[in-house]
């Protein structure tokens, strides 16, 4: 296993982490998309560690604090050998503070998180996302006495637009509170807008990415193909109107380069849409979720190997997506940026 600096800090991640978001099975689909109990649970985590992945993902809404009580049982007695990042912001509850980031939400969250994980301490505490009603001074201040109390080590962020990511950086350097060193974002083949304003961002302020849903919604596992109606069973009927829409034709085009691209790897379509993500710039992990054995196994082949530059130049040419303004078309920035995402 690969392990890289998770942004501008010293902790190093794996190239791949695991997402529980598929442990506990409580609540609706967005909360619970799995029913991994403790023991199912704990054969995952065994296969994780074997394979070096250490960091495992999950957060206080999913199966509305089972996912967190189901992976505290699973790393029970080795809580040494892993790290932990949960996020917190989104409701857990009808009151009027059971959202958001305010002192109030963010002291009895992690307190409450670190109940149900079984642990002193948090690994990456990650704000899932931002809140415009609390000012960042009292988001940022807050981070600091927990870091300060040693009830969290390291700070990040999901879902951030650029803006909002940025004046938490600018705030958190005035007052010496703690950086952002990580953004949780959706990066996938199907949707590539993080390259246009959240990367460059990343890669100068040192923020590395955490990425999720890096088969795009279920739509790169090699189950849907040109001509072929969704097989038996498939959740994309249930999932898709989460994520943001994808054409039919692109999604095609780019699955076409995708089997073609396994039958000259040997690798599987999902093994190398995460091995095209893991060479992306700011990219520190790739979470891969799953609900058993198999797809976990199948999802750890994607390292140990890479794609060569003609193979990403072909998946890049056929996911390619027209940048918006001001990126393109009148104000074209490729000449001045440090870092030129293909796009054409």
């Amino acid at each position: 296993m690969d392990y890289r600096y998770l942004g501008r800090s010293g902790l190093k991640v794996p190239a791949l982490s695991f997402g529980a978001g598929t442990f506990g099975g409580q609540g609706p689909l967005f909360s619970a998309w799995g029913t991994s109990d403790a023991k199912e649970a704990t054969r995952l985590v065994d296969i994780c560690l074997e394979a070096g992945v250490n960091l495992f993902d999950t957060a206080d809404v999913y199966s509305n604090g089972a996912s967190e009580e189901v992976l505290g049982a699973a790393i029970k007695g080795r809580r040494d050998k892993v790290l932990i990042s949960t996020k917190m912001t989104l409701p857990m509850g009808g009151g009027p503070n059971d959202a958001g980031s305010s002192r109030s939400r963010l002291i009895d969250g992690t307190d409450a998180a670190l109940r149900r994980l079984g642990s002193d301490h948090i690994d990456l505490l990650q704000l899932h996302a931002f809140d415009a009603f609390t000012p960042i001074e009292e988001v940022l201040s807050t981070l600091d006495a927990l870091v300060r109390a040693g009830k969290i080590r390291q700070v990040g962020v999901s879902n951030f637009a650029g803006w909002q990511l940025m004046k938490s950086l600018a705030i958190a350097e005035k007052h010496g509170f703690p950086r952002y060193v990580a953004h949780q974002v959706y990066y996938s083949l199907v949707g590539r807008d993080y390259e246009f304003d959240l990367m460059p961002l990343g890669l100068d302020q040192g923020v590395g990415a955490l990425v999720w849903s890096p088969l795009g919604w279920g739509r790169l596992t090699g189950k849907i193909r040109r001509g072929q109606a969704l097989p038996e069973g498939s959740r994309l009927h249930q999932t898709a109107d989460f994520g943001p829409p994808v054409d039919d034709q692109k999604l095609y085009d780019i699955v076409d380069v995708l089997d073609a691209l396994a039958g000259e790897t040997g690798k599987t379509v999902p093994q190398i849409a995460i091995n095209w993500l893991l060479q992306r710039p700011t990219v520190a992990s790739v979470i891969i979720g799953a609900r058993n054995e198999q797809q976990l196994r199948d999802n750890l082949g994607a390292v140990g190997w890479a794609l060569t530059p003609e193979q990403i130049a072909r998946l890049d040419r056929a996911s390619a997506t027209v940048p918006p303004y001001p990126a393109f078309p009148y104000h074209r920035q490729e000449g001045f940026a440090r870092l030129n995402p293909p796009v054409v």
